[in-house]
């Protein structure tokens, strides 16, 4: 096994190009006053600030934790349609989220989104007959334009020979649709890195303490550098609260009479090892509203969600025994028992969706975006869905547009002069990326192929930059955990050009090292060394 006692010389400085360090950062942010300062840097925030800084204006991002640190890198990494909204009669809004997820998939993150086949199996005396579900995917097909294949209906036998695990009593047919997924960690990075790459200025760790007025209108914010404790102010002519959970928190720093805007539903998954192949990821109905998931993702089994009312603080959601226990309840509806084993489970997780406040089950409220304006002049936005979150960005800009009185107006570039299919960083193909850094290597050396595809498929081009720190050390083209893909030079590179500042966000969300439950003591401790080489 690749131990951190076997490579024992990792501890390069930054090199020459790295981000600017946090004190530069502080520096930039305290000396400058920005056009627009968001708060919250999960994929809503970030999107913001990427068609913000694209339209001209001066932006300041920061976030009391990591980038993608909560919500946003707890979701189901799916890339979809919603082919549940059709129950709902929202037509328009799934023909709406295809655009965005081909989009995606075509054009803006080819590199990082990748097609997903899924299964709706249909079971006797289940919630959703056969024919509705065919009559649905075939629909649901349309409305992407059939661009991914039609939707069909399968054999049981067909669904097996693909599917293993695949429980098959009383298995009457399996309905066949496409949808897209990704490592949302991974496009989350690739975004704030598209934000920087259009003049955005970023800085993660560093936690809002109170917000700044000027003649009753909030003009900035006083923040603490969670990593070393410095205290600094950021001005800027808009503020925009994007903090996910958080945003009714800070809408009262704007006005203590605030009242509740939103309420929150946690979703948990598990994450299984692979027992069996799956070539096709599983969907299957619970009831008329809830669909449980079951993802081949980063080779991995990744199993849930869970809809349920969240009350607590946000930065204590956790997936609890009873949450892990549901979700393998409800997957033994369509999977075998022998891929359920708890002994297959490497990880747990849980996020919180924000949802807009009001009556009723949080598993049948609407999964829209909310934008409001405080009384101090900040304006809030929360919900929403990550298949639209480049649509959700470019909304919240024409907001700011048609606030009365912004100051920003005459500054803007029009939403509708931006380039609408701007590619993330890294932009490729990521077979040909692949090929590459296996034939472009020095004589004598070879990446291990598996390597090389995942370097390909979160990094896309980029993967290049990290090749060549192996090439300079060829200790860091080992791999971390013996079972992971992952190399010793993506932790350098994460800390010298993604922003990871603890070990965490190097192991829980610039790699997969922690769902795939290798982040052991030894990993950990060695990741700490590299990161401190950072200060």
């Amino acid at each position: 096994m690749t131990t951190p006692q076997s490579v024992p010389t990792l501890g390069t400085h930054p090199a020459a190009g790295a981000n600017p360090g946090r004190a530069e950062t502080r520096e930039r942010l305290s000396k400058a006053t920005y056009d627009l300062l968001v708060i919250g840097g999960g994929i809503l925030g970030t999107s913001v600030a990427w068609h913000a800084a694209q339209s001209g204006l001066r932006v300041a991002m920061v976030d009391a934790g990591d980038f993608a640190g909560a919500t946003s890198s707890a979701s189901s990494k799916l890339v979809h349609g919603g082919l549940r909204y059709l129950q709902t009669g929202a037509v328009k809004l799934v023909a709406e989220n295809h655009h965005e997820r081909r989009v995606l998939a075509k054009d803006v993150a080819p590199h990082l989104v990748n097609p997903l086949t899924f299964y709706l199996p249909v079971y006797k005396g289940g919630p959703v007959g056969a024919a509705k579900l065919g009559a649905g995917v075939f629909a649901y097909s349309a409305l992407s334009a059939f661009g991914d294949g039609v939707g069909k209906v399968i054999t049981p036998a067909k669904a097996k020979a693909d599917n293993p695990g695949l429980r098959t009593d009383n298995l009457k047919a399996v309905a066949v649709y496409y949808d897209h997924q990704m490592n949302d960690s991974r496009v989350a990075v690739m975004t704030v890195r598209a934000a920087v790459e259009s003049g955005a200025v970023v800085l993660n760790h560093a936690e809002v303490t109170g917000l700044r007025f000027t003649h009753g209108k909030v003009t900035g914010a006083e923040l603490k550098d969670r990593v070393d404790g410095t205290e600094f102010g950021i001005d800027a002519r808009v503020v925009l609260n994007a903090t996910g959970p958080w945003v009714d928190h800070l809408r009262k720093l704007e006005d203590k009479g605030a009242a509740p805007s939103i309420r929150l539903s946690k979703g948990a998954h598990i994450v299984m090892k692979r027992k069996s192949p799956w070539k096709a990821a599983m969907a299957t109905p619970i009831d008329k509203y809830r669909i449980t998931f079951a993802l081949p993702w980063e080779d991995q089994l990744l199993l849930g969600t869970t809809d349920t009312q969240y009350e607590g603080d946000p930065a204590d959601v956790r997936a609890t025994e009873e949450d892990i226990q549901q979700i393998l309840d409800e997957a033994a509806f369509s999977i075998q028992d022998a891929d359920l084993d708890r002994d297959l489970m490497t990880y747990a997780f849980a996020g919180l969706r924000v949802l807009p406040g009001g009556p009723g089950d949080v598993a049948q409220a609407k999964r829209e975006t909310v934008v409001s304006e405080g009384k101090g002049g900040m304006l809030s936005v929360a919900g929403g869905k990550w298949t639209t979150y480049r649509h959700i960005g470019r909304t919240v800009m024409k907001k700011l547009a048609q606030v009365p009185g912004s100051p920003l107006t005459e500054d803007m570039e029009p939403i509708s002069s931006l380039v609408r299919r701007t590619p993330l960083p890294g932009v490729a193909n990521p077979n040909a990326v692949a090929h590459r850094l296996l034939v472009d290597r020095e004589p004598g050396s070879r990446m291990d192929p598996l390597t090389a595809r995942h370097l390909a498929t979160h990094y896309g081009s980029l993967s290049f930059d990290i090749a060549r720190l192996v090439n300079e050390n060829p200790e860091l083209g080992e791999r971390i955990h013996e079972d992971g893909p992952e190399i010793w030079a993506q932790v350098v590179y994460a800390r010298d050009h993604e922003w990871a500042e603890t070990v965490d966000d190097v192991l829980r969300r610039r790699t997969t090292l922690t769902i795939r439950g290798l982040d052991n003591e030894d990993v950990r401790a060695k990741v700490k060394d590299i990161l401190g080489d950072k200060r």
